[in-house]
């Protein structure tokens, strides 16, 4: 009886406890404090308060740092454990990131005119310029 939950069971948790042992953010206080300024969403409404439940079932969007993850809850946590154990509690939607950002290594070599430090030509041009100044 010490804390096993059984899916579809309808127990619910407190959202707080739940992100902190899917391992979304390293504290409850963290948690807490994304929920609050409104960065997470159960749903599709926003959640305000730490305590709100989630159930199974429940669509959990999250804005992170660098991306915006979208869960479905499986289940309830009973502790924050390994990363394994802690991916069996929810089901993750979220979109892949960005590809096209990335540059190939050829684009990455090549700059566009005039970015980057001047050459040695420009220089002396510039010099020039700014000697001219009598």
């Amino acid at each position: 009886m010490g804390g096993e939950i059984q899916p579809g069971s309808g127990s619910r948790q407190r959202i707080d406890k739940w992100l902190f042992f899917t391992r979304m953010v390293k504290s409850r206080s963290l948690a807490q404090s994304h929920i609050q300024s409104g960065h997470v969403s159960i749903n599709g409404a926003r959640c305000a308060q730490p305590s709100q439940m989630v159930k199974f079932g429940d669509r959990v969007e999250i804005t992170l740092e660098r991306r915006g993850v979208v869960l479905v809850v499986r289940l309830p946590g009973d502790r924050r454990g390994p990363y394994e154990e802690a991916r069996l509690l929810y089901e993750d939607l979220s979109p892949p990131p960005d590809e096209a950002k990335r540059l190939t290594p050829y684009e990455q070599a090549i700059r566009t005119t005039g970015s980057g430090r001047p050459t040695k030509k420009e220089r002396r041009a510039i010099d020039r310029l700014m000697s001219d100044e009598d």
